[in-house]
């Protein structure tokens, strides 16, 4: 609302309300309207006071905008509220003339085609973000218009981007353009025009045999014909890209006319002799690659190529041996690891042929590399690990399953008794390495819960303490501010008590370990290592020593199962793959610093949880392990279970173990013949036992399909994976239960028991 309009409003009705006081007919009338008439007044002074104060304060505003446009070479606008223009600079004036009061599409309607609807989208920017800005293709080049949101109006800036970019490319006197990311031309320099004897388009008008190539040797349509140049390309953040023709020389950049444009274009070159040595370089080239100017001798002694030889390379391209195409190269020059990409080009020149070098620095992307390989290999590892640990649970499942029906022909006095207990044991003891298995693929069950970190570690502390010994000390140290966390609490626990042991272990001869929980807030996302932590709140966990360290070259394979650092017999290699895949499974991130001689660090970062956030409801409910309770079993009304199971020792343990428990068990061994034997209407079924995983139609699509028919029946899911490692959304069968393997004899019959009663 423009201002004063409610303090006028309030004054009015305040007369109103006091000329009928004058009129009023009794004492309480009049006192009620004298009432009405001191509040209008007195509202309508406040409001005009808070109006006068928000003109002061647009004014303050527009006249600080104003310093800041009068000596801007673009034209620039104030408009108001009502998108009126109240402010315009000398620019402006020169360019478009008087233009106060008019609206700003109306106003620069002649620099811009359809101008009120790129006015208009920027307004409607504006309302979301504090400013927004629009590049606009006009025949006259490309204008740039941004707007930015002040109190009380709105700053125009109209910038002329062909024209700026015609000043930039001039003084280097090579011919130049700019295009945009679709390859249209956006403007040029005279220079290239001059070459061209036109104005071009596209950038095929220009360069004919495209897609261009930047530092290869390229035809360039000219208006004498076609003329041998080098591009160069120089790209921005907004998807245009300078490009300068170099001209195919006809002597060494570091003598000829070109000497000027070689050390002026904004990109690193080299120029490299016959012999493969260095015999000029720019001073973009000598930063990127670390040199000094006077810097000469073989191109090998300044980079170093990942696939083969330097010397090799040039060579091959001196003598045209291979066809030109870049490389991506170390700086050897450089303490820190600055890769590049570079192109070598073919010249020749009156004492022969040369090389012209462009270079790239490509550290960002050769680090991207790295971290998406070290990524597949760990993916790699991890589905590796799984698939050996989902099989090794059916094995398990088996050798368990067929123990525990062998230990209920056997009581305690058998000879066979105490094999029968060493076989199960041994099992459990295999059990428990494929677990760690599973954690580190992130396909075991967790049991998810919100927790306070403080209450945990306060309860850990006094088993830590036995675990570190005597001639370790344990300091716990825990930020009074922390958030609760969703995590399982026993696996959890497990990690720290992993890195807490592999902390004591670091420092035979005595030391402190550090355990240090803190919150942190991320801003924005943090790139370490080969993952990027989300901006986010996360509470932080350290486990810190002052031992021996790792040596860097053993970083990398720190998380990697069976990788071990400790001597041979003093670990299984599994603990800190079982960590790492704890702290993913749960949504976090682990990260590990080492200095040889100085000690270790281990940090894990896991997500805050927020109170206000809603659950997910879990598809299924995982089900307990729990004692054999088959004293119970006899009370209970039998019932008919078709056992669906591709693994033969699995099915025949379980199909037995339910028969011995007075259950009619219907045996199949893939999903096809489960629905096969579900075709006779006859015939009831009151609880599916199923795999989740099996050759051609899997648990839960022949579940879902028999549902349909048959709605009432309960279904019982078992896999060797997690429920939550499994495709999402691949079980979602309401009312069933997941029973994860290896389970034991009363595992399976007791899960069965409570889903039929």
């Amino acid at each position: 609302m423009r201002p004063f309009v409610q303090p006028i409003v309030l004054l009015v009705l305040g007369v109103v309300a006091g000329v009928a006081t004058l009129v009023a007919p009794g004492p309480e009338l009049r006192f009620g309207l004298t009432a009405v008439t001191g509040g209008c007044l007195a509202a309508a002074s406040l409001v005009a006071i808070r109006d006068l104060w928000r003109v002061w304060r647009v004014r303050r505003t527009f006249r600080a905008a104003f310093e800041l446009i009068q000596h801007d070479p673009a034209p620039s606008f104030c408009t108001d509220v009502d998108g009126a223009i109240v402010l315009q600079n000398a620019s402006a004036e020169r360019r478009f003339g008087e233009r106060l009061g008019l609206p700003m599409a109306r106003a620069i309607s002649g620099a811009l085609p359809n101008a009120a609807a790129v006015v208009f989208r920027q307004e409607t920017s504006l309302t979301r973000r504090p400013s927004a800005h629009e590049v606009v293709v006009t025949p006259r080049g490309t204008v740039r218009l941004a707007a930015h949101r002040l109190n009380g109006g709105v700053l125009w800036r109209l910038d002329d981007m062909a024209d700026a970019n015609s000043r930039h490319g001039e003084w280097i006197g090579l011919p130049m353009m700019v295009v945009s990311h679709n390859d249209t031309v956006l403007s040029m320099n005279s220079a290239m025009r001059d070459v061209l004897g036109r104005r071009a388009t596209t950038l095929e008008d220009v360069f004919p045999d495209h897609p261009l190539v930047a530092g290869r040797r390229s035809s360039l349509s000219g208006a004498d014909g076609k003329i041998e140049v080098i591009p160069i390309v120089v790209s921005a953040k907004d998807g245009r890209r300078e490009i300068y023709a170099v001209p195919g020389l006809s002597e060494p950049p570091a003598a000829s006319v070109a000497a000027r444009a070689f050390e002026a274009l904004p990109v690193a070159l080299l120029h490299i002799g016959a012999e493969g040595e260095v015999l000029a370089s720019n001073h973009h080239a000598q930063k990127l690659l670390g040199i000094d100017a006077d810097a000469t001798g073989p191109m090998s002694n300044f980079v170093e190529n990942l696939g083969r030889p330097v010397r090799d390379w040039v060579a091959d391209t001196l003598a045209e041996r291979v066809p030109n195409r870049s490389e991506v190269a170390r700086a050897k020059q450089r303490k820190d690891e600055t890769f590049l990409q570079i192109s070598l080009s073919r010249i020749v020149d009156g004492t022969g042929p040369s090389l012209l070098a462009v270079l790239h620095d490509a550290t960002e992307l050769k680090t991207l590399e790295q971290q998406f390989v070290q990524s597949q290999k760990m993916q790699a590892i991890g589905e590796l690990a799984g698939g050996v640990a989902h099989d090794f649970n059916n094995l398990l499942t088996a050798i368990t399953g067929h123990c525990d029906l062998l230990l209920l022909r056997h009581d305690q006095g058998d000879l066979d008794y105490a094999d029968l207990v060493q076989i199960n044991q041994n099992a459990n003891r295999a059990a428990s390495l494929v677990r760690q298995l599973l954690a580190f693929s992130r396909k075991q069950t967790l049991e998810p819960e919100v927790m306070d970190l403080r209450d945990s570690m306060g309860e850990l502390t006094h088993l830590l303490n036995r675990l570190v010994g005597e001639r370790i000390t344990l300091t716990l140290s825990n930020d009074p501010g922390l958030t609760p966390i969703r995590a399982d609490r026993r696996q959890l626990d497990q990690v720290i008590m992993n890195l807490v042991v592999n902390a004591r272990d670091a420092m035979p001869d005595g030391g402190e370990v550090r355990v240090e929980t803190r919150m942190v807030h991320l801003a924005e996302p943090m790139s370490r290592d080969q993952a990027v932590v989300p901006s986010g709140s996360y509470v932080t966990i350290r486990v810190r020593d002052h031992g021996h360290g790792i040596p860097p070259d053993k970083l990398n394979r720190i998380f990697e199962p069976f990788f071990t650092t400790k001597r041979t017999g003093e670990g299984t290699g599994l603990g800190l793959s079982m960590a790492y895949g704890i702290v993913k499974q749960t949504g976090g991130y682990i990260f590990v610093d080492s200095v040889v001689g100085a000690g270790t660090t281990f940090t894990i970062y896991i997500p805050a949880h927020e109170a206000a956030e809603v659950e997910a409801a879990a598809p299924i409910v995982v089900a307990d392990k729990v004692p054999d309770t088959s004293a119970r079993l006899a009370e209970d009304r039998p019932g008919v279970v078709l056992l669906v199971e591709d693994e033969t020792p699995v099915r025949a343990f379980a199909s037995r173990a339910l028969r011995l428990r007075g259950y009619t068990v219907i045996e199949a061994g893939s999903a096809e013949e489960a629905l096969e034997t579900l075709s006779d209407a006859d015939l009831t079924i009151d609880l599916f036992v199923t795999d989740v995983i099996m050759p051609g139609m899997d648990g839960p699509s022949w579940v879902r399909e028999a549902l349909k028919e048959r709605p009432n029946t309960k279904v019982v899911f078992v896999s060797g994976y997690a429920e939550d490692a499994l495709e999402e959304g691949s079980i979602g069968v309401p009312g069933s239960v997941f029973l994860p393997k290896p389970f034991s004899l009363s595992d399976l019959t007791e899960t069965v028991r409570q889903q039929l009663h």
